[in-house]
């Protein structure tokens, strides 16, 4: 644990700090990110920063097909890498005192002190700097409201405290912004229009078919104190400079508020129009009135998502910390939109969706969300199946095959052992139509929509599969399981297993059906698919009583982690991939995604050989592990390794476990910290038709409570010496605790066990 960095207090409601970490910037400026889910940015300084930093603004939907640089002469590789476009930063004031420019990578500050208001979706800052005798403390607070999508508003105050002379604040809508990850430092944008007080600019051109994205920004700044103004206009720049006279004893504000539409909604041509109606909206009402809109909101988020945690104050802020930055990134109201693993915080992974939003997001969403939220990240995998079946062809295959990263449902990965073989992310899209209706009850989007994508779906495993005649089996070969650190595998376990249960649920919902379907199903292709699941090899180990991850996993060098040198930790920051891959470290769940995705079809006695063989090789170096751990462990009933698991993933950025926050936040790995909480600790779960829960209280913790959403209810589920269940909205209902049935009609209260 000695590599664990912890930059901000430990508060239930905040990240707070009183100190500047000039080192730490990088991660500073990722843990305050926010965002509305139209957009989002890093916690960057509005005066900027001259030293390491990463100035990070995106808006969601908007990307950038860049050309792939990996395999792209080999048939199958996809043709561009897409990934997030870093957009016009909006916040910028580059601000003045006796024309020295402020500058907190240089100068001495005092008083400094940062607070990121989770419960209120604030972000405020305050420092006092002293410049040639002329003492001045500056406040700055700024919100992105989830009330108007398009707004954002930066307040900024100074105080003089001693001395007088002049402040200089240049307010500025900055487009000259480039992508820290972009190849030979290319510009991804060309400029439209500038104008006194907007910037209109595009991405530039592409080769591949691919829209180009115009955003359009529009600023209005309102001062006090004695000052003039004038307005300026460069390349990819619009700016208002304001010039205050100042004396000790005085203050001067300034507000910025700044509206942002983009092509995905509004054309071009009407862009400037369409924003400045929105900016005259906007002030029909106060700032003040806005600001308490945007908060009220947010507190309505928190009155059905909060996590209650007493007795654990880590715990507590971790888990809020994570449902802060979920909803900040998605919530669910645009279906064309999906959830990057960076979210709006960086741009690592380019930003586009993975399987982690259908195996991670989708179950916290059903629960803490309007069932349309979900069923809009069905309808965007959905309205992707001709992309899907696209990417099938493109490897001399049938059916169709999600992608592992997307913009547009193509894919635009370009590693090899990611694209064509961690083929796994299609068991999941699967999965997530199951999930759904198996927790809503409502199955009108299977019986259309939801059986197109499966019957699809199960039409790639049953070409992709092989049959061995020496084995009388069928075998899928050079394929990559969840874990990465094993590539080109046969026989990966999870991947045919998850297969064999698409072609079975496929074929029961075809059963159910099939008389008002959309799609047919020949006898012919029934008669195959039942062929494969009646002789797919599954391997496993009688005598470890294991299911073997893939062929060959046995005859490694097996030891725990334990017994590596902590130099050595984690892998993918000191060892070769070479090395990585010819281990036995696994790093996520692999085989037991599988336990967990399918766990009321193994026995106790499977699920506890299977984890105690697999965890302890298991480095957790992705920010998908620890949550599942945590889960299937808590049902083993080894409370120390749940919570520890837990902590993992509820404080994953916060303390920076992997070493990797300072790229941004693990938005997607987020839903963990509420899975082992839910899931886990209080073993929350819906199978056929049944609500059942069977809660144990950690040992540091004298109490938690959650809400979720079940079927038309909102239950509230309270542990502590006592389960107590309260039904606060819906009609009444059967549900079991500890194995026992009770009628849930106002307040169920159970003794824990």
């Amino acid at each position: 644990m000695e590599h664990l960095k912890r930059l901000f207090d430990i508060n239930p409601w905040k990240l707070a700090t009183n100190e500047l970490h000039s080192n730490d910037i990088r991660l500073q400026e990722s843990l305050t990110s926010t965002g509305n889910g139209y957009m989002g940015m890093r916690g960057n300084f509005e005066e900027g920063f001259s030293g390491d930093n990463h100035q990070g603004t995106y808006i969601a939907g908007v990307w950038y097909p860049d050309k792939t640089r990996v395999g792209w002469w080999k048939n199958g590789y996809p043709d561009y890498f897409g990934k997030v476009i870093n957009a016009i930063n909006f916040i910028a004031m580059d601000i003045y005192i006796n024309n020295e420019k402020i500058d907190l990578a240089t100068q001495k500050v005092t008083n400094f002190y940062q607070e990121l208001d989770m419960k209120h979706g604030l972000l405020a800052r305050h420092f006092t700097i002293d410049v040639q005798g002329t003492v001045v403390k500056f406040s700055f607070e700024r919100f992105l409201s989830i009330t108007t999508k398009e707004l954002g508003v930066i307040n900024m105050k100074a105080e003089i405290l001693k001395g007088s002379g002049e402040i200089k604040v240049v307010s500025k809508l900055d487009n000259s912004v480039h992508n820290e990850d972009s190849n030979y430092d290319e510009m991804f944008w060309e400029e439209r229009s500038v104008g006194e007080n907007f910037v209109t600019t595009r991405t530039i051109p592409n080769n591949f078919g691919i829209e180009q994205f115009t955003i359009t920004a529009l600023m209005e700044n309102t001062a006090t104190g004695n000052f003039t103004s004038t307005k300026e206009t460069a390349s990819f720049l619009a700016s208002e400079n304001f010039i205050f006279t100042v004396n000790a004893g005085e203050a001067i504000e300034l507000t910025k508020k700044v509206i942002i539409v983009t092509s995905r909604d509004i054309e071009e041509t009407t862009q400037l129009e369409e924003a400045r109606k929105l900016m005259n909206s906007v002030n029909e009402t106060s700032i003040e009135e806005q600001k308490t809109a945007h908060m009220k909101a947010w507190e309505n988020r928190w009155e059905i998502a909060d996590v209650v945690i007493e007795g654990d104050d880590e715990a507590q802020q971790g888990i809020r910390f994570n449902l802060f930055q979920l909803f900040s990134t998605y919530y669910g109201e645009d279906e064309r939109l999906n959830i990057g693993p960076k979210g709006f915080t960086g741009e690592k992974y380019g930003g586009a969706t993975y399987w982690d939003t259908e195996a991670y997001a989708v179950p916290l969403y059903l629960a803490l969300a309007d069932p349309s939220v979900t069923k809009n990240l069905l309808k965007y995998r959905h309205n992707q199946l001709p992309e899907a079946h696209h990417n099938a062809r493109q490897q001399g295959l049938k059916g169709a095959l999600y992608p592992m990263v997307t913009f547009t449902g193509v894919e635009c990965h370009n590693e090899w052992e990611i694209t064509f073989e961690e083929i796994h992310r299609n068991g999941s899209i699967a999965y997530a139509i199951y999930n759904y209706t198996n927790y809503t009850g409502d199955t009108t989007y299977i019986e259309n929509e939801g059986l197109e994508v499966l019957t699809a779906i199960s039409r790639f495993w049953a070409d992709r599969v092989h049959y061995s005649k020496r084995n009388a089996k069928y075998m899928m070969h050079g394929v990559t399981g969840p874990n990465e650190y094993e590539n080109n595998v046969n026989n990966n376990w999870y991947t045919n297993y998850i297969a064999v249960w698409v072609l079975k649920y496929t074929l029961e919902n075809y059963a159910k059906y099939k008389e008002n379907a959309t799609v047919s199903i020949s006898d012919e292709e029934i008669k195959h698919w039942e062929d494969i699941i009646a002789n797919m090899y599954l391997p496993e180990d009688k005598e470890l009583g294991v299911f073997v991850q893939h062929d060959t996993f046995l005859d490694k060098d097996l030891m725990p982690v334990v017994d590596l040198d902590a130099k050595d930790v984690p892998l993918n920051q000191n060892w070769s991939w070479d090395k990585i891959l010819r281990s036995c470290f696994i790093k996520q769940a692999d085989v037991l995604q599988g336990v967990y995705y399918f766990n009321d079809e193994f026995t106790m006695e499977e699920k506890r050989k299977n984890f105690e063989f697999y965890e302890p090789m298991t480095v957790h170096e992705s920010s998908l592990s620890p949550c599942i751990h945590s889960i299937l462990v808590a049902e083993l009933g080894m409370e120390e390794k749940a919570v520890e698991m837990y902590q993992r993933t509820a404080r994953l950025d916060l303390d920076n476990y992997n070493n990797d926050t300072e790229d941004g936040l693990h938005i997607t790995s987020m839903t963990g910290s509420w899975l082992a909480i839910v899931q886990g600790f209080a073993q929350m779960k819906t199978y056929k038709e049944k609500l059942s829960f069977a809660p144990f209280l950690p040992t540091k913790w004298s109490k938690y409570a959650f809400r979720i959403n079940y079927r038309g209810r909102l239950l509230h589920v309270l542990i502590d010496l006592n389960v107590t269940i309260t039904l606060l909205s819906g009609e009444p209902m059967t549900l079991e605790v500890y194995g026992e049935s009770h009628n849930l009609t106002d307040t169920l209260v159970v003794s824990a066990q």
